[in-house]
């Protein structure tokens, strides 16, 4: 199939959002910016970064500056290809695009699964919380409860999806502002009761780097894992009323976001907190902090807040999940069951989605070492083999753009072609540092048998669809 015919099919293909298209526009412009503010805050921030400091030590910052920056290439180039061609299968239609629906296909899917099996996850977290406040009750019955509400949820209309997100990410926006404040003021000795620290947590007890690079390469490993969920605001940004204009502003804001809210933090945790205190991976970094400066209940709070970023991903993966199966289906690279729309809203896909997360945390439950454990191994390296489909294809579309249809680049990549060429090698190499790392390795493997499976599908899908025309 060429490539000309595949880039006409897909845009044919009803997969954005307005007008004369089955899905709806009710993403205003506050939800897509709080859903891009908020997006970047996870659960994976406040609880998995401790993992990381442990490993690392001080120069967690260098970790989290580092993948930040080959973050900020990615949603630059996500950003751009978005911006001139809004659709809800985001990514994956510009691999389609791009390089060919087999690429289409891999991408989403993969993407389709990390997101629903992420539902499960969130929801087991979730239900841990709660069990712990509400000692005797079955941890079933609170996922139950949650995959029911947020699954309701989301066969509503696009518009409560926006409501739910952009009240969660306002609540966890105020609470990484108030501890960033806390945390400045206690740095600069500003705080009653506290001194300040000046470098002594982070030149002392081994220095900048008391692992060496190994710890460092650990950190990065685990820095990258906390960044994802950032697609979600290019896919909701086809169902806004100015999608064009939605995804420019939420990506033109990604810097400022990931320097303050992730570099930022650590660097606050680093300088208040010895890297090697225990506090900071039994009670999570935030916590520990918190503690430090004295805030009563401060592991109360903590958990108030992972349960709402646990809530704000389950609602925002459930979203993703349905938009890209649908975006599929409309493409013809899925059940056709999935691609029926009513109300605006893809319910059969939003059901499939929540069914196969449901489905996923009964796994967790059945066989915690066996299945559950070779699914999150399966996912594990996905968000790097996306991030490599988005550089591959935005080289390749920013060509066609320039030469086709240049006033569609609204976002451009920053120094294209060489930093393209730059985030692609960073993905490379965060996936060679996988391979390297004996708990990654696995991973990599489970992540590449996943990828190729699929891969061959959609080549022989490709195959059959050039045959039949």
């Amino acid at each position: 199939m060429s490539q000309t015919s595949t880039a006409s099919r897909t845009q044919e293909a009803p997969s954005s959002g307005g007008a004369g298209s089955p899905l709806g526009n009710g993403l205003k412009q506050r939800h897509l910016s709080m859903i891009a503010l908020g997006g970047v805050i996870g659960a994976g921030l406040f609880v998995g970064s401790g993992a990381g400091i442990a490993a690392a030590g001080p120069s967690i910052v260098i970790a989290y500056a580092v993948s930040g920056l080959l973050v900020m290439f990615v949603m630059r180039m996500l950003g751009e290809m978005s911006a001139a061609n809004p659709a809800s299968g985001s990514f994956s239609v510009h691999a389609d695009r791009a390089i060919g629906p087999w690429a289409g296909f891999t991408a989403g899917w993969m993407f389709w699964t990390l997101l629903c099996v992420g539902v499960a996850i969130e929801a087991i977290g979730a239900a841990h919380i709660m069990t712990g406040w509400f000692p005797g009750t079955p941890s079933w019955m609170w996922v139950l409860v949650f995959m029911a509400l947020f699954c309701g949820t989301n066969l509503a209309a696009v518009s409560n999806f926006g409501e739910f997100e952009f009240w969660f990410a306002a609540l966890k926006i105020g609470a990484i502002a108030l501890f960033l404040g806390l945390g400045v003021l206690a740095v600069l000795g500003l705080l009653p009761g506290s001194a300040a620290p000046g470098t002594a947590n982070l030149l002392h007890d081994g220095g900048f780097l008391p692992n060496g690079m190994d710890g460092l390469l650990v950190g990065l490993l685990a820095s990258v894992v906390a960044y994802g969920g950032l697609e979600t605001v290019t896919i909701a940004a086809a169902e806004s009323e100015n999608p064009v204009k939605g995804v420019a502003r939420a990506v033109k804001t990604t810097m400022w976001r990931i320097a303050i809210v992730y570099v930022g933090s650590m660097l606050v945790i680093v300088t208040l907190l010895p890297w090697n205190d225990p506090a900071v991976t039994e009670d999570g970094p935030y916590a520990a902090a918190l503690d430090h400066l004295g805030i009563p209940a401060a592991g109360e709070i903590m958990n108030v807040v992972i349960l709402i970023a646990l809530l704000s991903a389950m609602n925002a993966n459930i979203y993703g999940s349905s938009r890209m199966a649908y975006s599929l289906v409309s493409r013809g690279q899925g059940p056709k069951a999935l691609g029926k729309v009513s109300g605006r809203v893809p319910r059969r896909a939003v059901l499939a989605s929540c069914g196969f997360g449901f489905v996923t945390v009964l796994l967790s439950y059945w066989y915690p070492d066996t299945l559950f454990a070779w699914l999150l191994n399966m996912v594990g390296g996905v968000i790097l083999v996306v991030w490599g489909f988005i550089a591959v294809s935005q080289f390749v579309l920013r060509r066609r753009l320039e030469r086709e249809d240049p006033q569609k680049l609204v976002v451009k990549m920053w120094g294209f072609p060489y930093l393209t060429w730059v985030a692609l090698a960073g993905v490379a190499g965060v996936l060679a540092l996988m391979v390297l790392d004996q708990d990654t390795r696995v991973q990599v493997v489970f992540t590449g048998g996943l990828t190729a499976a699929l891969a061959a599908s959609g080549y022989v899908m490709q195959r059959r669809a050039a045959a039949a025309r």
